[in-house]
């Protein structure tokens, strides 16, 4: 349920102003950086402003947007919309001066489809990419080098909470407890629409996802002429408590309001910035320094690398670790909980005590993958 979930802990904020902040301490965080590092100083040209750098993510979240609709096999809206809410929550808190959205939205649309169990392989996902073979098979080595960096920036928060359910629900609760409108379905074109462009927005980084389906239902039924307001008081049983009314009201008219006053960046603006940010990804400035990111974004020719299973040392924790991420959220869904995967981490140093059903399928399998063949 979102009201004990992750989503609402630890990604719904209080306001606008709030998102702003951290998306300018994330950038400034790089900037110190990066001057640390020696090569730039704070006032070269290059490096993006704040609000550079929320057009360059407005940019690449509709082309992520874009890239799922076309996505063949057809992707549900659950993945579309974990995706998109993983790319704004990874951008709260980190500069796409450091970490290119080019691989970063392939990654997040990535693992949404493992987490929302949308069964393609890797290469029926790369397929999707107007690349040619090579160039498909050096951005499946790009998103999963990312990968895992993708998922400890989420803090292991996967579950997302999309608009779309309960917008189904509020459509079935109209048809049974609302006779004042007689097809409710002829409010789903207008709302279909209503909640794409929502999906542009930061509403689901402030809004609940029944807020969001709420006001998508009142927006579109205002859009054919039709008024809902007895539904709030009456079918809600709002009539006596007008403060929760009031309250709702007014969210609902900022959220239109935000729909409404979203631009996309002109294709000029994207053209500059986008030759700022190749300039801060250049391997001459060096500003990421780490190995592992340096490795995520090569783009001058392709380099072959060592498996996937060459690189990890299972004697390592990282790699460890991550096999244990895997497992626990494998053996949580088969128990069908809601997985905090965080705890994965701490599962795969701890003994074999079990104390729950999820912790007992977790380590049983991750001491079976972790111990040498020739130990079983």
């Amino acid at each position: 349920m979102y009201h004990s979930s992750t989503q609402r802990r630890h990604w719904t904020f209080r306001s606008e102003e709030e998102l702003a902040r951290r998306r300018a301490d994330a950038n400034r965080k790089f900037r110190c950086k990066a001057v640390a590092n020696g090569k730039v100083q704070q006032t070269d040209s290059f490096l993006l402003e704040p609000h550079e750098e929320l057009a360059v993510c407005k940019y690449y979240e509709k082309r992520l947007l874009d890239f799922c609709s076309v996505f063949k096999p057809a992707m549900p809206r659950s993945v579309v919309g974990s995706a998109s809410m993983y790319f704004k929550r990874f951008y709260l808190n980190n500069s796409v001066m450091e970490y290119h959205p080019r691989i970063i939205m392939l990654t997040c649309a990535f693992l949404a489809c493992k987490v929302d169990e949308f069964n393609v392989s890797s290469a029926q996902f790369v397929g999707n990419l107007r690349e040619s073979p090579i160039g498909q098979e050096k951005a499946l080595e790009q998103i999963l080098e990312y990968e895992l960096l993708l998922i400890q920036q989420l803090n292991f928060h996967l579950i997302v909470h999309n608009p779309y359910r309960p917008f189904e629900g509020f459509l079935i609760d109209l048809k049974t407890r609302y006779p004042l409108l007689e097809n409710p379905e002829t409010l789903r074109k207008t709302a279909d629409d209503f909640l794409n462009r929502v999906a542009l927005t930061d509403a689901c980084l402030l809004y609940t996802p029944s807020q969001i389906a709420l006001t998508t239902i009142l927006s579109s039924a205002s859009r054919a002429g039709i008024n809902m307001e007895s539904y709030l008081s009456e079918s809600l049983m709002l009539k006596e408590n007008k403060a929760s009314l009031t309250q709702l009201l007014d969210g609902m008219k900022c959220m239109k309001n935000m729909v409404k006053k979203y631009e996309l960046p002109h294709p000029e603006e994207v053209a500059s910035l986008k030759q700022k940010l190749e300039k801060c990804h250049s391997p001459e400035l060096g500003l990421n320094t780490n190995v592992k990111k340096r490795k995520g974004y090569e783009d001058d020719e392709y380099v072959a690398k060592k498996t996937k299973f060459e690189e990890v040392s299972f004697g390592d924790f990282k790699g460890s670790s991550f096999v244990a991420l895997c497992i626990s959220h494998m053996a949580s869904k088969m128990c069908n909980w809601e997985c905090h995967l965080s705890s994965a981490c701490t599962a795969a140093q701890q003994d074999l005590q079990p104390f729950c059903k999820v912790r007992r399928c977790c380590l049983l399998h991750c001491w079976i993958l972790l111990t040498p063949t020739s130990n079983l």
